[in-house]
């Protein structure tokens, strides 16, 4: 495999593209080694064919608001890879989202479906609708509206879209409703859904749920415990909530969550009214944290600046990709961080990745640590198809396995001396289940 022609041949097609090739470049790098070992990769193609998504639909989505003005927004859907399974993968509704976003997440979906074991392809989604300041019947109707195209493009055995960033369980229940509506049938065609109606338990929390189990077992594997540990998270959404909880409940010290306006640093760390208080932010429809600090006198709100400079044991970026930079990495490896694990989607920079891995700091890459949202749509997809639904405590009980057997994959994959390279141990990892696939189905 000639890397650097397969990158120079991408960025000469999709110049336009800088984070689906920062997340190309990363995957190849760390795969390069175990497929010169395996030339069937080579003979079969496998690299070139594997960084094109199958098809991208790009469709236009018009709504009215209460004032009766008409709005029209873009919605996307990328169906990268489905050599294992139907393609599954988030839609996201936030003014940045375009195409080179949802091909970089369509990518890494492709490689964390694989590594859940689960029979899942990859595939991402969304529109640059901006849900700020918008009301309830405002959001439906756009719900509505973008189903009203997407519902052509999915269906249960061939692509099954869940929730990210602007997306909860009141979007998925709207889009559902129309989907519902339009086809005449009820189906796992979205992941998400309410608990009455076919949705799975833990599935809110499973993404930040997930990623602390998988801290756990890092931890673990350095003669460590997440007890007593401080520990800094940015964002304020699902998957911070999710991830502030459950710290919090296996005794770590929750210090820090933030927002495009600043960030909280709560000295005291969180507790059971300051968790549920992040859900109220989630509802506001607002991107900010300030009014965290207005209501408990523990946190000061830092104006501007990210969570990174504030000493802890453990930092865990939950929020948004590249949003912890060469910078950051430099104020965390100063400040001794004992473990960085991206829980957003490539959430930290390719310098600030290599940083950590040039100073041995025990680092996990997003596709591994947030396996946990997905393999829970994953678990839901099976309740539906059975017509069943199990109980929180088995739900759980297979989330702890899944997250336990992608740690011991990475281990396997990226033990390199007394050193555990996660970022390559999930690659590889990732790659042979799908790559294997692809060759026993021909080229097709």
């Amino acid at each position: 495999m000639d890397v650097n022609k397969i990158l120079a041949d991408l960025k000469e097609k999709h110049p336009d593209e800088p984070l689906f090739l920062q997340a190309v470049e990363e995957v190849l790098h760390s795969i390069k080694d175990y497929v010169a070992a395996h030339p069937q990769y080579d003979q079969h193609k496998i690299i070139e064919r594997m960084v094109e998504p199958d098809r991208i639909f790009t469709f236009k989505v018009e709504w009215v608001d209460d004032k009766g003005e008409i709005h029209v927004n873009t919605g996307y859907r990328v169906q990268f890879n489905n050599a294992i399974g139907p393609y599954k993968g988030g839609l996201r509704f936030h003014p940045s989202v375009k195409l080179d976003t949802l091909k970089f997440l369509g990518f890494e979906q492709t490689f964390k479906n694989s590594l859940t074991t689960l029979p899942m392809g990859g595939g991402k989604g969304g529109s640059d609708f901006n849900a700020k300041g918008r009301s309830d019947n405002e959001i439906m109707r756009f719900c509505q509206a973008f189903m009203m195209e997407l519902q052509k493009y999915i269906g249960p055995e061939t692509d099954v879209p869940a929730g990210d960033i602007g997306v909860g369980g009141r979007e998925i229940g709207y889009m559902y409703g129309m989907y519902k509506k339009l086809r005449k049938e009820n189906t796992g065609v979205l992941t998400g859904k309410g608990a009455g109606w076919g949705g799975s338990i833990l599935r809110p929390e499973a993404t930040g749920f997930g990623a602390v189990y998988f801290v756990e077992h890092m931890l673990k594997a350095h003669n460590m415990d997440i007890k007593g540990k401080t520990v800094a998270i940015s964002g304020f959404g699902n998957v911070a909530w999710g991830a502030v909880t459950k710290a919090t409940e296996l005794g770590a010290k929750v210090v820090t969550i933030s927002g495009p306006d600043g960030y909280i640093y709560d000295e005291e760390g969180f507790n059971k009214e300051k968790i549920e208080y992040m859900l109220e932010l989630r509802a506001s429809n607002n991107d900010v944290v300030a009014p965290f600090a207005d209501k408990f006198k523990s946190a000061k709100f830092f104006a501007g600046k990210k969570p990174w400079e504030q000493k802890v044991d453990i930092a865990m970026p939950c929020a948004t990709q590249n949003e912890l930079r060469l910078e950051d990495a430099k104020a965390l490896i100063a400040n001794n961080v004992t473990l960085v694990a991206e829980v957003s989607n490539m959430g930290c920079h390719a310098d600030a990745v290599n940083a950590f891995i040039a100073n041995k700091t025990i680092f996990a890459p997003g596709k591994a640590v947030n396996a946990g949202g997905v393999a829970v749509s994953g678990l839901e997809m099976s309740q539906n198809s059975m017509k069943y639904g199990w109980t929180g405590a088995e739900v759980d009980a297979k989330l702890h396995q899944i997250m336990s057997s992608i740690h011991e994959n990475c281990v396997k994959y990226g033990k390199d001396g007394s050193y555990i390279n996660y970022v390559k141990g999930a690659n590889v990892a990732g790659f042979i289940k799908v790559a294997d696939s692809m060759i026993e189905q021909g080229v097709c």
